[in-house]
């Protein structure tokens, strides 16, 4: 009979969770493999009215409507760090946040697994630069586009993409370059095409899923 692990994924934002969703999931998948025994996994998207909450607020109402809708065993917990390192955010918000639900009653969840990519989301999605460009449908060098560098040291990755997406419409008749892709367009479908060992070349994806083993290793799920 198998074990069931019920978590859930709350993001800064609404493109995030396009990208993030299928990226979690899969990433849950690969480390439950090594749990002990026979799981089945399932992520719920939680998502609040989070008019007039600063972000510890968020969490705590994330965390007791997860509990109480789904029964989470644990929250992912998305903010981007908007900096090329996360120590401010893990300091200001992420920390403050898993001492403020300790606090909180048994009707809320108090297990959390921060994923704070360094920069923003988007420099998850130019972690596989081939796919990326696959998908806008440009020919150009990684250097001619200006992703040859790390993508958690480019500082606006969203802005680059954008332009990218620009350059693969100026062979196009000026009337329809406001037309067809946007970058809206790509973040579930990178997010669910992106491999996993892509994405562990990043700092900050591999800090996070470093993260998820030592969570389930505290639940007990984990015996590596």
């Amino acid at each position: 009979m198998s074990n069931f692990i019920l978590a859930g994924l709350f993001t800064e934002g609404t493109t995030d969770v396009r990208f993030l969703s299928s990226v979690v999931e899969r990433t849950l998948v690969d480390v439950v493999f090594d749990c002990a025994g026979e799981f089945e996994t399932k992520l719920e998207v939680i998502t609040i009215n989070k008019s007039g909450l600063n972000f510890n607020q968020q969490i705590i109402e994330a965390s007791r409507f997860a509990f109480d809708k789904f029964g989470v065993v644990f929250l992912f917990v998305h903010t981007d760090s908007d900096a090329s390192t996360d120590e401010l955010i893990f300091r200001t918000k992420i920390v403050p946040a898993e001492e403020n639900l300790l606090l909180q009653d048994d009707m809320h969840c108090k297990h959390i697994v921060a994923i704070v990519p360094i920069q923003m989301t988007e420099s998850w999605m130019l972690a596989d630069k081939n796919l990326l460009k696959e998908e806008i449908g440009i020919e150009k060098t990684d250097a001619e586009l200006g992703i040859h560098l790390n993508p958690e040291a480019i500082t606006n990755p969203k802005s680059l993409i954008e332009n990218i997406i620009r350059l693969s419409k100026e062979d196009l008749p000026k009337r329809r370059r406001n037309r067809g892709l946007n970058i809206s367009d790509l973040y579930q479908i990178i997010g669910q095409k992106i491999e996993i060992s892509e994405l562990e070349k990043l700092s900050s994806y591999v800090k996070f899923k470093n993260s998820l083993i030592e969570k389930l290793r505290e639940l007990s799920y984990y015996y590596r």
